[in-house]
């Protein structure tokens, strides 16, 4: 009888073990931040338990107070090793030295809102556009870029002189003190929209908008440490008229979305190593009206729980 219950129990688990495989028993999801033209309303967020397909939480978690214009676009968000979620934005199209930042716990209680200011030494700053969150585990602190216009400084090309950008970095350990900024990348052309990813030590991608006319694709180039340099900038892997990626991996394979505006859809690619891609466009879902964002890995739990809160605003 005993050897007839254990069978059974082992029957049991090798069930749960196979459902586990064709549902999934992970304790993770994804978060996916956004917002809506014409950014007055504030962060949005997706939600998905496999990084393919995406539903809209349809409540607005923070209204932006800070910058001229008072706008949240590009709203990049990290998690620390605290537990705390530092998220950062565009907060105006020109006429700003600096970017949007708060800070949560569980996504639903703020802190206060600061305009954290990084171009002041350079008065002729056009815009800071599209402040990019990345925590540096090698070096313990957060690295944040963004993409700048200072007229007259770089070889223009073809660009208009207050639209022919630079990206740009600083770091912080606190979001209270910060390092001075410096030029993060200048590839010899108009570049916005840049993302650090990491593969392993000492081992990293940017993915990065070539925003040159007529260009306005994608591209990587690769770099040794999460500041850089970063060399070998690659051909264009997406259709002309591309901006905003942003990379999770899942599996073996990394998935890039971004906003395919020239198409009006979100897209997507798959790599396994930042050489060859693959378009799995039709593989995903995302909401209409989506905006770019940044997706990060959290515990299912959160989006219980965030489900389960009443909208605030």
């Amino acid at each position: 009888m005993l050897k007839l219950k254990f069978i059974s129990s082992l029957r049991l688990a090798i069930l749960g073990l196979a459902l586990c495989g064709l549902t999934s028993c992970s304790k993770q999801a994804y978060l996916f931040t956004s917002f809506h033209e014409p950014a007055t309303e504030g962060l949005r967020l997706l939600y998905s338990y496999d990084a393919y397909h995406w539903t809209e939480f349809n409540k607005i978690f923070l209204k932006p107070t800070v910058g001229t214009q008072k706008v949240l676009r590009d709203p990049s968000m990290v998690q620390g090793p605290d537990g705390t979620f530092h998220l950062v934005w565009t907060c105006s199209w020109k006429g700003d030295k600096g970017f949007g930042y708060a800070s949560s716990k569980d996504l639903i209680h703020w802190g206060k809102q600061q305009f954290i200011s990084v171009m002041e030494n350079e008065p002729e700053t056009v815009n800071v556009w599209a402040p990019e969150l990345f925590y540096d585990e090698e070096n313990k602190e957060y690295v944040i870029i963004w993409a700048s216009t200072i007229p007259f400084r770089f070889a223009k090309g073809i660009e208009e002189e207050e639209n022919n950008h630079r990206m740009y970095s600083v770091t912080t350990k606190d979001f209270k003190s910060f390092s001075q900024p410096r030029l993060f990348l200048d590839p010899g052309f108009s570049v916005i929209d840049a993302v650090i990813v990491k593969r392993k030590a000492k081992d990293y991608v940017l993915v990065l908008k070539d925003n040159t006319r007529p260009n306005r694709n994608l591209k990587v180039a690769f770099g040794s440490s999460a500041l850089g340099p970063y060399t070998n900038v690659s051909e264009a892997f997406s259709p002309k008229l591309t901006e905003g990626p942003t990379v999770v991996k899942t599996g073996k394979d990394w998935l890039i979305y971004f906003d395919a505006y020239g198409q009006k859809n979100y897209s997507a690619m798959k790599t396994t190593d930042f050489k060859t891609f693959k378009d799995i466009t039709s593989e995903i879902s995302v909401p209409e009206g989506h905006k770019h964002g940044t997706i990060l890995k959290v515990e299912k739990k959160l989006i219980k729980d965030l489900l389960n809160k009443p909208r605030r605003f």
